[in-house]
C-alpha cells in the first residue's frame, strides 16, 4: 500500500493567488480587522484561482468598513436615545411622586373654581325646563319632571366638597351590573374584562392621581344559581353597599358604574387626547312614575336624597362639557331610584355601551376622574 504523503508543490500551485494576497495584505488586514482577514482567508479557498485580485480585496475592505461605520454610528446613537429617554422617564416620575405628594386630593391640572361661575345667560338657560330639556335632560316617558324641580343656577350652588381632614376611603365604586361587558371582553376570563375592570382603573387614577382614597366593591349582584339576571339586583346589592357605608362612615361619595345598552349600530364615542374615548351618562331615578297618565311616588321607593342627586350629576354634566365637550351624553332621568338614595352625593354613571371596545371604556375614566374631582374641589 502507498503511503500517503502531503504533496506541497500542488498545494501553493492551486492556492498561490491566495497565498500572495495574504503575505502582502496580512499584518495590515489583522490590524484594521481581524473578521476581514478570516474573510479574505475564506474567499481565497472557494475562488477560482485568478478571480480574487488586489482590487476585489479593496472593494471588500471599503465595503466592510462603510458596514461597521453605520453599525456603530446607530449603537452609539441608539444607546444615547435610551439614555435620554431613561433620564426623561426618571424625571417625569419624580415629577409625578412630588405632585401626587403636593396635592393630596386637589385638582392635578388648575384651579376649577372658576369653571363653575354662570353668566348671565347661563343662569337664564339653566332655570329654563324648554332648554334644559333639549339640551340637559332626556326624561324618559315614564316619568315626568316637577315644577321647579330642576334649576342649574341653584344646582351649581350646592357644596360637594368632601372632608380631607379624616383617614378612610372617600370614594365607593360598585357594580350592581357587575357582568356588563363591551364589544371584546371575554368576559368568561372573568368580570375584569367588562365594566368591573373599568372600575378599578377608576379607582387607581383616583387614587395614584388624586390622592383621593377609593374602595372598589366587586362583588356580584346580578349571577344567581349560576345564572346571569339582573331582576332583583338592587335589591340584593343594597344590603351589601349599606354595610360598607356602615362600616366605612368616611365614605361621602357613592358611585354606580354600568354599561348602558344601544341598538347595535350606534357608536357612543368621541376623540380625547387623541384616544377614542367611549362616551358617559348620568342617570338619575325621579322615583315617580306615570300610572294611568297621572304622576304619583313610585312605591317603597323614596329618597330622601334625590335633590341633592340631582345636583350632583347636573355639576358632573355642567363640568364635563366645559372641559371635554362631546364626552359626557344627556342626564337621563327616568322612574323608580335605583341606587341612589343611600348617599347625597351619588352618581349612577353609564360608560360607553356594548358596542364600544374596553379601551375606549378604559379610556374614558382619566376624563371621568377629572371631573369628579373639579366638581369635589369647586368650593375649596
Amino acid at each position: 500500500m502507498r503511503k500517503w504523503s502531503f504533496n506541497y508543490r500542488l498545494f501553493f500551485k492551486k492556492n498561490m493567488t491566495g497565498l500572495l494576497i495574504l503575505a502582502i495584505f496580512g499584518l495590515s488586514a489583522v490590524s484594521w480587522d481581524r473578521g476581514l482577514l478570516m474573510k479574505s482567508i475564506a474567499l481565497s479557498e472557494i475562488m477560482p484561482g485568478g478571480e480574487i485580485s488586489l482590487s476585489l480585496i479593496k472593494e471588500i475592505y471599503a465595503a466592510e468598513k462603510e458596514h461597521n461605520v453605520i453599525v456603530n454610528t446607530n449603537g452609539e446613537k441608539d444607546e444615547a436615545s435610551k439614555k435620554n429617554d431613561n433620564e426623561e422617564k426618571a424625571d417625569k416620575e419624580k415629577a409625578d411622586v412630588e405632585e401626587t405628594k403636593d396635592s393630596g386630593s386637589e385638582p392635578k391640572h388648575e384651579d376649577y373654581g372658576t369653571l363653575f361661575v354662570m353668566s348671565e345667560a347661563e343662569k337664564a338657560d339653566y332655570s329654563n325646563l324648554d332648554y334644559l330639556k333639549k339640551n340637559v335632560y332626556i326624561v324618559d316617558s315614564s316619568t315626568g319632571v316637577l315644577d321647579g324641580e330642576l334649576n342649574g343656577e341653584k344646582f351649581l350652588n350646592e357644596d360637594f366638597s368632601i372632608d380631607t381632614d379624616t383617614d378612610g376611603p372617600k370614594i365607593l365604586i360598585f357594580h350592581t351590573h357587575s357582568h356588563e361587558g363591551f364589544a371584546d371582553s371575554d368576559m368568561s376570563a372573568g368580570a375584569d374584562e367588562g365594566i368591573v375592570g373599568v372600575g378599578e382603573r377608576l379607582k387607581d387614577i383616583l387614587e395614584t392621581e388624586y390622592g383621593i382614597e377609593t374602595m372598589h366593591c366587586t362583588e356580584s349582584f346580578d349571577y344567581v344559581d349560576s345564572k346571569m339576571t339582573t331582576t332583583g339586583a338592587y335589591e340584593r346589592m343594597e344590603p351589601v353597599i349599606r354595610q360598607i357605608l356602615d362600616e366605612n362612615p368616611s365614605i361621602e361619595i357613592a358611585i354606580d358604574l354600568h354599561r348602558d345598552g344601544v341598538a347595535d349600530d350606534t357608536r357612543l364615542v368621541t376623540e380625547i387626547d387623541g384616544k377614542s374615548t367611549a362616551q358617559i351618562m348620568f342617570f338619575n331615578g325621579l322615583c315617580r312614575v306615570y300610572e294611568n297618565g297621572v304622576l304619583v311616588p313610585a312605591a317603597g321607593l323614596d329618597n330622601a336624597n334625590l335633590e341633592e342627586n340631582l345636583a350632583f350629576s347636573f355639576a358632573m354634566k355642567y363640568a364635563g362639557d366645559k372641559m371635554f365637550p362631546g364626552l359626557v351624553r344627556r342626564n337621563y332621568l327616568k322612574a323608580y331610584r335605583y341606587s341612589l338614595h343611600m348617599l347625597p352625593k351619588s352618581l349612577l354613571v353609564e360608560v360607553g355601551a356594548q358596542t364600544n371596545t374596553k379601551e375606549e371604556a378604559l379610556n374614558a375614566m382619566e376624563p371621568l376622574a377629572e371631573i369628579l374631582v373639579a366638581v369635589i374641589n369647586k368650593n375649596t
